[in-house]
């Protein structure tokens, strides 16, 4: 009921003031369990998807979306509810593995879409980045649940992390052709199939998005450019310092 009226509420502006474009809508099945595993490149990314599907997507977010205190908290808990998220906690990786699993499983039992970004974080840079093996290979592996790839087009660029009003601007999605990975059946605990399976997926998200692929995990990059800049920042106030020195000592 809830996911109903935020799906008219929201998703129907959204698709007004977006326009956003689409292509290969008929490989979603009309019913039965199916995973869609995207690219993530913006916040905005798990709702312009379900905002162009009849079928309600599941997708798994951070636990502090639902649990943060106070008015504004409720209301934020609220709206992830509204929009059919599911809250994982994520202070432990193994932990948050385990629960994106769970979670995952529960939904396709249940006959409906589970959406996942095998990337586990958003891109920092537009490219794509190397699939996490854990959670996608698995659920698809324990439910036999077709997985269909996604690529969100630009929606990086009309919602930059740390932007809060939106650019309009049309993004585009693709929607890829069900992978079938019956013949790995049994085998979701062999980290060699849960690689393999998930850079199938990882390259055809690529061919689909068009974008860049970076061998190596996303958090890896955003741990990478943090400090950078940290050291950037240190560097610039060790000059200022010197160039301070000098001054008083002319």
């Amino acid at each position: 009921m809830l996911y109903g009226a935020m799906k008219v509420t929201i998703g129907g502006p959204l698709r007004l003031a977006f326009r956003p474009w689409v292509e290969g809508l008929e490989n979603v099945p009309a019913e039965g369990p199916a995973i869609l595993a995207s690219n993530h490149l913006s916040f905005s990314d798990s709702f312009f998807l379900p905002a162009v599907l009849d079928r309600k997507v599941t997708f798994i977010a951070k636990a502090e979306y639902f649990t943060t205190p106070g008015v504004k908290g409720r209301l934020t808990a609220a709206f992830f509810k509204g929009v059919g998220q599911l809250p994982v906690d994520r202070s432990g990786a193994r932990g948050a593995g385990e629960a994106a699993v769970k979670s995952g499983i529960e939904v396709l039992q249940r006959g409906e879409l589970f959406g996942i970004y095998p990337e586990g974080t958003r891109s920092p840079d537009g490219r794509l980045y190397r699939g996490k093996p854990g959670g996608l290979a698995r659920v698809a592996l324990a439910t036999g649940a077709p997985v269909i790839p996604v690529a969100m087009i630009d929606t990086e660029k009309i919602q930059p992390p740390g932007k809060i009003v939106p650019k309009l601007m049309r993004p585009g999605i693709r929607i890829g052709r069900p992978l079938d990975f019956s013949r790995y059946q049994g085998m979701e605990h062999d980290r060699f199939v849960l690689r393999a399976v998930t850079d199938e997926v990882m390259y055809e998200i690529m061919k689909l998005s068009g974008q860049e692929y970076v061998d190596m995990y996303a958090t890896a990059m955003k741990r990478q450019l943090a400090e950078a800049a940290k050291a950037e920042k240190a560097a610039r106030a060790a000059l200022a310092q010197a160039a301070k020195e000098q001054r008083q000592s002319e």
